[in-house]
């Protein structure tokens, strides 16, 4: 059995410089998030005399109890729940069957239908438009108007395609022999061989419904139904008062810490949910994009 080989000076000397750069790269983007998560669990006024760097300085968890005390918070974050888990789950299923439709030959008008999904990829009808047709199907103010629109994502459409472009023909013909109808073929044969996808895509639409706030601002007046982006993008942007009583000061929390808890438990889903997926992560994108 041959022994290993030794490393020489100038190995040593590449690891410890990739080593290196790769912890400066992990500390500029972790220490932000780390800087967030301490400023949540900080008195407010403590923060705003600064020198704050690695541990809160005066432990506190009245920022979240403030923030979760708020009616409009807490509304905030069940809509996002729901658009989130309700959007999720019909853009997995609305994309699985378009994409794959297409992407069978044999689709009548099949090269017509492809061709209009690329090219509305590039030609939008605008905003305007959009919010017209969007309030003749009476979305406007509801729930609803979080999860139709995204049910079917042209992006997604087109990985779908070459995803289950991918798979061997021969299946589906010994499936139709066998007496199977198509949706049958789906179900039974296709969806089970394409976990990769639909978890890269379940992924990629619950983050995509959980961060987004345009929709809540230009389709949604009613504030019981705003998500928690838009709740969000609205306290950085609005300077918010703090309640003073004789000159004393009643609450601990400021807006920077009442943000600060805001993005941390607006992170925590998706970070709890990611690492089940990440797995298929890299498969799911790859699978179908480079043919041979």
């Amino acid at each position: 059995m041959k022994g290993k080989k030794k490393s020489t000076y100038e190995d040593r000397l590449i690891d410890i410089f990739v080593w290196f750069t790769l912890s400066v790269v992990l500390i500029i983007t972790a220490y932000p998030f780390y800087y967030i998560i301490i400023a949540s669990f900080n008195d407010g006024y403590d923060f705003m005399r600064g020198g704050i760097y690695f541990f809160p300085r005066k432990f506190t968890i009245s920022n979240y109890t403030n923030l979760l005390g708020q009616n409009k918070w807490i509304d905030a974050f069940k809509i996002s729940f729901i658009r989130t888990i309700l959007g999720t789950i019909l853009t997995v299923f609305v994309t699985c069957l378009v994409s794959y439709s297409l992407s069978r030959k044999e689709l009548v008008f099949g090269k017509v239908y492809r061709f209009m999904v690329v090219f509305s990829m590039y030609v939008s009808g605008g905003l305007i438009p959009f919010y017209i047709v969007l309030k003749n199907l009476h979305l406007l103010n509801t729930i609803w108007v979080y999860i139709f629109p995204s049910m079917l994502n042209l992006f997604f459409i087109i990985v779908g395609m070459n995803f289950f472009a991918s798979i061997p023909h021969s299946l589906i013909e010994s499936a139709k022999l066998d007496g199977a109808s198509e949706f049958k073929i789906f179900i039974k044969i296709v969806r089970p061989v394409s976990t990769p996808f639909i978890a890269t895509l379940a992924l990629f639409s619950a983050v995509n419904q959980w961060n987004a706030w345009l929709d809540s601002t230009y389709y949604v007046s009613d504030e019981s139904l705003r998500t928690i982006a838009y709740r969000m993008l609205t306290e950085i942007n609005q300077s918010v008062g703090q309640a003073v009583s004789g000159g004393t000061i009643v609450t601990k929390s400021t807006a920077l810490t009442t943000q600060s808890s805001a993005m941390v438990l607006s992170m925590l889903p998706i970070m709890l949910i990611y690492p089940f997926l990440q797995k298929y992560f890299v498969q799911g994108i790859m699978i179908g994009a480079v043919k041979e």
